[in-house]
């Protein structure tokens, strides 16, 4: 193990996090240091992003912050409280027996040792631990990915998994950190230390640092913009498209958090794969937004649907091609001076057996884009699933005959940008690396080998109505990142 100067780190990291968001436990601690709620929301932590869960605690803490009063909700309540942090269910069965064990085993207290802690349902050694810590200021040390993880980054440790880390940093982490550890590292992992592509250029360890096994992001351009933005909501709108791919997952895996930091004028999704009535009805109905839902008629399976802040004029469902439209793949909504349309192209599948069918797509496609630019701007996104050129993807020589990079499905996009239709992301970025898309295998989106398809393209005569244009490529919750347009 290196020396790493772990005296140093902390001393920089802990005026650093200050001005960072509070760790959803620590924020529970502060308001209330009675440890069942620490536990409880503890609990509901685990796989499920800060803000979901403090949304969850609210709720749940509203109703039940007792043993006693979580004794008398049964566990269809429990789930509706507490969804949609991630294994809601599993969580809402711990929660339901959660009284009856502290009555059983611990007169009704909560206990303060690590290993009594982890008797109860839903506790593992990092719950317990971070119970210990937080709620009763006792000697702990609590090791979530993101310790586990920066602590090899920086060499401080060598280990494979987070009890290993926990057990190395017992033998040679200094007392005086332990209580502090969990805090300072999960706000810095959230914050800077990202698990992917974090970022290394403003991070004040910068200076030593090892960076092991780190690919850090690229820092962000001043020419992202073409020229500064007008100041007011009025006269500028932040578009954003993304894939979730299944939004019932994407909801454990932080997609509000997601959502409101975007904080999109227009938030465009594809494959939804849900119903409406599927989902939680905060979720269908976001505060300042009205949603439009086009699901596909087999469930579980593609769709789209926008949120939005503006009125349309008019909602348009579909390309009027039956062989289309019942998997719910263009949602089109008209607002006064521009149409937008969400669109979620169809996989061409391996051995491209369903590339007849994709070339048809994009031939209506095209069609529908060019009547609308006939009456006003036009601004289509979403899932191309294509990669233009050889820029757009990691490794093109090895994917010509593959679907998402067939020639047929190029010679579209040729054909589209030929017209005049602008790639806003590349009217930008003509940089190599910047995808929107990474296989789920073989770590490929820690290593960066991905595939840019996922587009916002404007019709040609709206070219100057457009500002800017980014990828979020920090942003998870799915195996597509959010790309997003600034459009006045």
């Amino acid at each position: 193990m290196s020396d790493f100067p772990i005296d140093r780190a902390i001393a920089l990291l802990e005026p650093e996090v200050a001005t960072y968001q509070v760790p959803v436990v620590d924020l529970i601690a502060a308001q209330s240091r009675d440890p069942f709620q620490v536990l409880v929301a503890t609990i509901l932590s685990a796989r499920t992003r800060d803000e979901v869960t403090a949304a969850a605690c609210r709720r749940l803490f509203k109703e039940a912050n007792t043993p006693e009063t979580l004794a008398r909700l049964p566990v269809e309540r429990l789930e509706k409280l507490i969804q949609p942090v991630g294994f809601f269910r599993n969580k809402a069965r711990f929660l339901a027996e959660l009284p009856g064990a502290l009555n059983e085993r611990f007169g009704g207290r909560v206990p303060d040792e690590v290993e009594e802690l982890v008797t109860l349902p839903g506790v593992g050694r990092k719950t317990a631990n971070l119970v210990r810590a937080v709620a009763f200021a006792k000697p702990a040390i609590c090791v979530d990915t993101h310790v586990h993880r920066i602590m090899n980054i920086w060499g401080y440790v060598q280990t494979k998994t987070p009890l290993e880390t926990e057990m190395a940093l017992r033998a040679k982490l200094p007392p005086q950190y332990w209580l502090t550890i969990n805090s300072i590292l999960v706000a810095f992992g959230q914050g800077t230390c990202k698990p992917v592509r974090p970022h290394c250029d403003r991070c004040v360890l910068n200076a030593f640092c090892p960076r092991l096994g780190v690919v850090p992001r690229k820092p962000p351009k001043e020419t992202m913009r073409s020229e500064p933005l007008p100041a007011t909501r009025e006269t500028r709108m932040k578009l954003v498209s993304w894939n979730v791919n299944g939004l019932r997952a994407a909801l454990g895996k932080g997609f509000l958090d997601a959502f409101f930091e975007l904080d999109a004028d227009v938030f465009a999704l594809q494959e939804i794969k849900a119903l409406p009535d599927q989902l939680p009805p905060e979720v269908v109905n976001i505060d300042g937004y009205t949603s439009y839902w086009y699901p596909a008629r087999k469930k579980g399976y593609a769709g789209t649907a926008v949120y939005t802040r503006r009125k349309p004029v008019q909602v348009l469902y579909g390309l009027e091609h039956p062989e289309f439209d019942h998997e719910g793949r263009v949602l089109t909504l008209e607002f006064d001076d521009f149409y937008l349309v969400n669109i979620y192209f169809p996989n061409a599948q391996p051995e491209l057996k369903r590339i007849d069918f994709r070339v048809e797509f994009n031939q209506a496609v095209r069609a529908f884009l060019d009547r609308l630019a006939e009456k006003k701007s036009v601004v289509a996104c979403g899932d191309f699933n294509v990669a233009h050129k050889p820029i757009d993807l990691a490794n093109p020589k090895a994917n010509e005959r593959n679907p998402g990079y067939s020639p047929r499905e190029r010679a579209w996009m040729d054909e589209i940008t030929g017209a005049g239709y602008v790639d806003t992301f590349r009217k930008f970025n003509q940089e190599p690396g910047q995808y929107t898309w990474w296989s789920y295998r073989f770590s490929a989106r820690a290593k960066n080998v991905g595939w840019r398809i996922d587009y916002f393209l404007v019709d040609p005569a709206s070219e100057s109505r457009v500002k800017g244009a980014a990828n979020h490529d920090d942003i998870l919750g799915s195996d597509h990142c959010p790309v997003s347009l600034e459009f006045v």
